[in-house]
């Protein structure tokens, strides 16, 4: 089965219309309406992406005081 995407807007009345789909005329098919996500529902799941990185003296050990050995 070979899946084929189509995207398109409702009517006012709620009509959905798909053109240049590549099935012939009487065949059956099987539809899957999903609405697209908006870009503020995707952003708030990751709200660090995109955000660059700075790192300040990142060689520098981490808490080194609270090793034994450092003492």
């Amino acid at each position: 089965m070979q899946a084929h995407r189509a995207e398109t807007t409702l009517s006012e009345d709620g009509v959905l219309t798909l053109y240049d789909i590549p099935f012939r005329r009487g065949e059956s098919v099987e539809v899957i309406v999903l609405p697209f996500a908006t870009p503020a529902a995707s952003g708030s799941r990751y709200p660090l992406r995109g955000t660059p990185v700075t790192l300040v003296a990142p060689t520098k050990p981490v808490a080194d005081v609270d090793w034994e050995a450092a003492g």
